[in-house]
């Protein structure tokens, strides 16, 4: 079952997030899922009820909302230049604590883990450097080389394409080497590009998006030491 709820931030701002909650029970672990730049979209809910359909509770956080409320984009040139322009305008650090307030909200039951895509994978890198989480999966997180000293304090998971034009192979090793004393794992895949996870991007790349699913899983039940 998943609905739509409102969640505040330390600062008072008030925002949305989609909510997930666990086909089964008992619940393995809670997820705070990070949107791209296209919002909190089909895509994005889809994410969240794959998770709860694997036995997690996922929390989406509308991170726009400071801008603009329930921003939902497709993949056209407009909807992407529009995206960009929104992530352009959303300071770091409000969107880090937009997403910060999530995880508090879930954690009054538990650990919390955070995944995100895109823009979000870099904000899940943030959070990763901070003691909120227990585990960070971070899906070709665009910035996440901008901010690469910035060293997380729980293990982390990383997914790139190796045909990504948005994020070079130099980049990530760069990552690689600036961690090299972090619980980082990073996995390439020779064959996708940037967005491969998403099935309504014409980036999908099934197979891809299949084993860096099952790798997130794996990851993220080893990593929920109590649930």
């Amino acid at each position: 079952m998943a609905d739509w709820l409102r969640l505040y931030a330390d600062d008072g701002h008030e925002f949305s997030a989609y909510h997930s909650i666990p086909f089964s029970t008992p619940c393995k672990g809670r997820v705070v899922v990070i949107q791209e730049v296209f919002g909190v979209n089909q895509h994005i809910r889809d994410v969240c009820e794959r998770f709860s359909q694997s036995g997690y509770d996922a929390l989406a956080p509308s991170l726009f909302d400071r801008l603009e409320p329930g921003v939902q984009l497709g993949y056209s040139t407009e909807d992407v230049d529009k995206g960009r322009d929104l992530r352009s305008r959303l300071d770091w650090n409000d969107a880090l604590n937009d997403t910060l307030a999530s995880i508090s909200y879930l954690a009054q039951s538990g650990p919390v883990a955070v995944v995100g895509f895109c823009y979000g994978g870099t904000i899940a890198w943030l959070v990763a450097s901070t003691p909120k989480v227990q585990a960070a999966v971070c899906y070709y997180g665009s910035y996440i080389h901008q901010f690469r000293d910035q060293h997380p304090q729980c293990p982390a998971l990383l997914h790139f394409g190796a045909l990504d034009h948005v994020i070079p192979l130099e980049n990530v090793e760069d990552i690689r080497a600036a961690n090299s004393e972090a619980d980082l794992n990073i996995c390439i895949y020779p064959d996708a590009g940037h967005g491969f996870n998403c099935n309504l991007r014409d980036s999908f790349h099934g197979p891809s998006a299949e084993l860096a699913w099952q790798r997130t899983l794996d990851f993220l039940s080893q990593n929920f030491t109590s649930a």
